[in-house]
C-alpha cells in the first residue's frame, strides 16, 4: 500500500497500475492482483486508507481547539492541508466511479469520515445529528459546510484562487482566505 501510495502521489491516478505498484514495491506484477482482485480493489483499498488519515487529520485539528466555531476552523483548515498534502490521495478518495464502496474498509472509512463532518455541523448547531436520519436543514447544513471547503480546496489545487488571491490585499494567504470565507459563512448561518 506503501508503494501504491508513492506512485499515486508522484505518477498521478492515470499512472497509478497494478504493474506501476508491483514494480515500486519490488514484487512480482502479479502479487497486487492476488491482494486486491483489480486495479478497482486497490484503488478502494488505498482511499480507505486515505479516508483514515484525513479523518485523523481533521480530529487532531478538532482536539486543538478550545471553542465551537474554532474548532469548525481547525478542522477546514485540516481539511484543506491534507489535500494539499495529498493531492494525489485526496483526487481519489473522491472519485467515486474508481471506488467500490461495497468494499467494507471502504464502506467504513468514508462512513467515518462523514461522521466527523456530522458531529462538527451538529456542534456549531448545537445539536446531536443522527447519521441515519437527518432534517432537511441538517442536511442543508452538513451540504454547505462540506460544499464550501471542498470546493475552495478544489479551486485551490487546480490553482484557480490565484486570480482572487493576487487581488486581495497584500499579504492574504489561502488559509486567511478560507478563514474569512468561514467567518461569513457563519454569520450567514446566525441571520434569521
Amino acid at each position: 500500500m506503501k508503494a501504491a501510495e508513492r506512485v499515486l502521489e508522484r505518477d498521478g491516478l492515470a499512472g497509478l497500475t497494478l504493474r506501476a505498484v508491483a514494480r515500486e514495491a519490488g514484487v512480482s506484477h502479479a502479487a497486487p492482483t492476488h491482494h486486491f482482485g483489480d486495479l478497482t480493489g486497490l484503488l478502494s483499498e488505498l482511499a480507505a486508507i486515505g479516508f483514515r488519515q484525513f479523518g485523523l487529520a481533521m480530529a487532531a485539528a478538532d482536539a486543538s481547539a478550545a471553542t465551537t466555531p474554532e474548532k469548525g476552523v481547525a478542522s477546514a483548515k485540516a481539511y484543506v492541508a491534507y489535500a494539499q498534502a495529498h493531492p494525489g490521495m485526496y483526487g481519489l478518495m473522491f472519485r467515486s466511479e474508481r471506488l467500490d464502496h461495497s468494499r467494507p474498509s471502504l464502506h467504513e472509512a468514508s462512513e467515518a469520515s462523514f461522521a466527523g463532518l456530522t458531529r462538527g455541523v451538529g456542534a456549531s448547531r448545537h445539536e446531536q445529528i443522527s447519521k441515519e436520519q437527518l432534517t432537511l436543514d441538517q442536511a442543508a447544513a452538513i451540504a454547505s459546510a462540506w460544499s464550501l471547503v471542498h470546493g475552495f480546496t478544489m479551486l485551490l489545487l487546480d490553482g484557480r484562487l490565484k486570480t482572487i488571491l493576487d487581488r486581495s490585499p497584500e499579504g492574504t494567504s489561502a488559509e486567511t482566505l478560507l478563514t474569512a470565507m468561514l467567518r461569513l459563512s457563519a454569520g450567514r448561518s446566525a441571520r434569521p
